[in-house]
């Protein structure tokens, strides 16, 4: 969910999983200010696939955890962003993001009502300041918890739900986007059937004093490899998935990002509880169409077999800029070059031809829907 920051080598921070990366030959680089696996020996093809085929496993520690605590905390966390947080049932997950008061993404989250708190997950680049961000705005109507302590693995694939039940008796009851507590070896996990790459699969907190020994127990099943930052970039593409800093940043809306569908009805225009949140007057007049959109988030396939990546140009077929891509790369599984990018309305809908300018060449593309492959989340 988010972009890479760079740091200098001595400034970068560990996970608990930092020495398990070592051993397995990892290829460590600098991300959101961590030492973080970009690839193993197996190379980035060969990861993705597998995910796609059997259970990856990934590191995710870089990302922020934290807690909302008191009655009032669902009600004070709803006021930061257009989604419906009040309503979320005990052990629901939902996707959120956090507004500037222009209405455009601080940074996108995901959070769940665990009945005694709200937990949240924000970006690893961002978590510093999201986490100022909410204490110094609802500080005072609810605890504002982070969790450095804790770890977080995603285990994703069609068979990660094989292998994690084995280590956890009771997970594969849980279905897309909720979760659960378990216990492992005395130590507490918490669990969502979520994830980042459009696969079943679940995301795992677990205390960072026993990471280390649950990752090994995972990849000692027989479905699981490590997967690294690299897969995890391509992975997230093919499945449609914006990347904070890439598809979606300070600039941008969530309707100019085609996020409409994580605005619920009760906090639109008419719904109970609509608006209250920055922004909602822009937001929600690009809803209603009252605020006309500049551009918006689409999917490109190019019709050459020639990655597109992010910061190229795209033209209309007169030859005029009228857009950029935001994140491009050969799919692994889709065979073909895949991107996003921002394009006027006028030029977003599928099957509209575009021109992407490729190292001084033009490279015809075609807007797609997405995802660019199905969706394999597992709802019961």
């Amino acid at each position: 969910m988010s972009t890479q920051e760079q740091a200098s080598p001595q400034e970068l921070l560990k996970t608990p999983l930092h020495a398990l990366h070592l051993e397995l030959g990892a290829r460590m680089v600098p991300f959101a200010g961590y030492s973080m696996p970009v690839q193993y020996p197996a190379g980035l093809m060969a990861e993705h696939l597998h995910t796609r085929d059997a259970a990856g496993l990934f590191d995710v520690s870089h990302m922020g955890q934290l807690r909302l605590v008191g009655p009032d905390a669902a009600a004070a966390f709803e006021t930061l962003m257009p989604v419906d947080v009040v309503d979320l049932p005990v052990g629901k997950q939902r996707y959120g993001l956090l507004l500037t008061e222009e209405g455009t993404i601080i940074d996108d989250l995901m959070f769940a009502n665990r009945g005694d708190d709200i937990f949240v997950i924000v970006n690893g680049a961002c978590k510093a300041g999201d986490i100022a961000h909410i204490q110094s705005r609802i500080g005072m109507r609810c605890q504002v918890i982070p969790m450095p302590e804790r770890a977080l693995l995603a285990l994703q694939g069609p068979k990660a739900v094989d292998a994690l039940q084995r280590l956890l008796p009771g997970v594969a009851k849980l279905v897309f986007m909720t979760g659960e507590r378990f216990a492992w070896q005395g130590a507490e996990l918490f669990i969502t059937r979520s994830g980042y790459t459009g696969e079943d699969g679940f995301e795992i907190s677990v205390p960072a004093g026993q990471a280390d020994a649950f990752a090994r127990a995972l990849m000692a099943q027989p479905e699981v490899k490590p997967i690294g930052l690299g897969a995890r970039n391509s992975l997230r593409l093919e499945a449609g998935l914006c990347l904070y800093g890439n598809d979606i940043d300070t600039t941008t809306t969530p309707v100019e990002a085609a996020l409409n569908w994580a605005i619920q009805k009760v906090r639109r225009t008419g719904g109970a509880r609509a608006g209250g949140f920055p922004g909602a007057d822009k937001v929600l007049g690009q809803l209603d169409g009252t605020v006309p959109l500049a551009r918006k988030r689409v999917g490109l396939v190019a019709l050459e077999r020639v990655p597109v990546r992010e910061h190229t140009e795209l033209q209309d077929a007169q030859g005029a800029r009228v857009g950029e891509v935001t994140s491009g790369l050969l799919g692994p599984s889709t065979g073909k070059p895949v991107a996003m990018g921002y394009l006027p309305p006028a030029l977003a809908a599928a099957g509209t031809r575009v021109t992407a300018v490729v190292r001084g060449k033009p490279v015809p593309m075609e807007v797609s829907a997405m995802p660019f492959i199905p969706n394999r989340y597992y709802r019961g």
